[in-house]
């Protein structure tokens, strides 16, 4: 494989040390053209001398000095600021890996892919925001998109291409989460320790928050209807506590195809970054006799009501999806400050999307016009609800 540069946008979370780190095991492979983070500016600065980056970027201006000073002597480019963000996935690199949580990550993914690169896509946002939006700059700039994470990878890797017409669906995979097996009743006491720490995956507060309620399965499903342009109708989701099928797709012969693997960020990264080729990665190997069964329950949309607010707003169309988003950000951070009961994450993202029904955005500006007022409109629920 030939050495490929990359861009890493979101540097210091979670998919990002997951990235550097199977860089630095295969420096032969890979060179680091440009990082970025939001405000972790010890952390940018360690990682863009430790690999050799040609420019680091803090999304946070007030950081900009701080910044340049942890850089000084190393000869690494400094800037600051969305715009230098978004610059830096302008510039030339074989790959960007687009890892910035929430939709901050969309102007940067969208700089991305305008210029025709191959995208590493750890940023569900950016198709759940602007799926429209993204879906037809990606075929205008020939852009090719690499799904990171674990269950849209996995679909990627079983999805054939050239058997469409054949594909009757793909069925999402869900761990469930930390309360699985919670009545609604032991829901409303639990605390943001308890949401964040998930039973398989080592994963940030927020995106912890979202597998506790589940919605970030519902923000999958919006996500995979756009990456594999399938109705919302033939995309499932089951539950399987193991984690250990990632996903799946059932073709019209009654073949199920199944991507498995241990619960490891750096399998679907590893294959993100030497597609179409496979590299090793430095991870457990599956024991199937070791676990002994693997479980499968269906979904309780009762007991988390994100997956059918989610569906809701995939067939809402328009700007519903980029709303929910917006709204289910206020809430879990609303949640992980302890302003807000664990349950009223969902009922916010409900009100607000009953509230909130613009037509459909037509450009970046306006899809982040649409959720600045979600998320007016999430803040002022919250605070009700708060009081009451």
């Amino acid at each position: 494989m030939t050495v490929r540069r990359i861009t890493l946008l979101g540097a210091t979370g979670s998919i990002g040390r997951s990235t550097l780190d199977l860089v630095e095991r295969n420096p032969e492979a890979f060179e680091i053209e440009a990082l970025t983070a939001n405000r972790s500016v010890t952390v940018l600065a360690e990682q863009a001398r430790r690999f050799g980056a040609r420019l680091a970027v803090v999304a946070d201006p007030d950081c900009y000095s701080d910044l340049k000073e942890a850089l000084q002597g190393s000869g690494i480019e400094a800037a600051a600021g969305a715009d230098a963000v978004a610059e830096a996935a302008r510039r030339p690199s074989d790959l960007v890996v687009a890892a910035i949580v929430g939709s901050a990550g969309l102007p940067p993914t969208l700089a991305a892919v305008e210029r025709g690169a191959a995208v590493v896509l750890a940023n569900k946002e950016a198709l759940v925001c602007a799926g429209p939006l993204m879906v037809a700059a990606v075929a205008r700039h020939g852009a090719t998109l690499l799904p990171a994470d674990s269950e849209h990878n996995a679909i990627f890797q079983v999805f054939e291409q050239e058997e469409r017409a054949a594909i009757e669906r793909i069925i999402l995979t869900a761990s469930g989460g930390p309360f699985r097996t919670f009545s609604r009743e032991a829901m409303a006491d639990v605390t943001p320790a308890q949401a964040v720490a998930h039973p398989n995956w080592d994963m940030g507060a927020k995106i912890s928050v979202d597998s506790a309620t589940m919605m970030n399965k519902g923000l999958e499903l919006i996500e995979a209807h756009y990456l594999f342009a399938l109705p919302e109708q033939q995309i499932e989701i089951l539950v399987h506590p193991q984690s250990v099928i990632h996903s799946l797709v059932g073709y019209a012969d009654g073949s199920v195809l199944a991507q498995l693997g241990v619960p490891d960020m750096r399998t679907p990264l590893a294959y993100c970054l030497s597609w179409p080729r496979r590299m090793s990665a430095p991870v457990d190997r599956l024991d199937l006799a070791g676990l002994g069964q693997l479980t499968f329950e269906s979904p309780d949309e009762e007991r988390f009501p994100p997956l059918r607010l989610a569906r809701e707003a995939l067939r809402t169309g328009g700007a519903a999806p980029a709303v929910l988003n917006a709204a289910n950000e206020m809430a879990v951070a609303a949640f992980l400050e302890g302003r807000l009961g664990f349950l009223d994450i969902a009922a916010v993202a409900e009100s607000v999307l009953a509230q909130q029904v613009p037509r459909a955005p037509a450009s970046v500006a306006e899809v982040l016009e649409v959720d600045a007022q979600a998320r007016v409109a999430a803040a002022e629920t919250i605070r009700q609800r708060a009081s009451a």
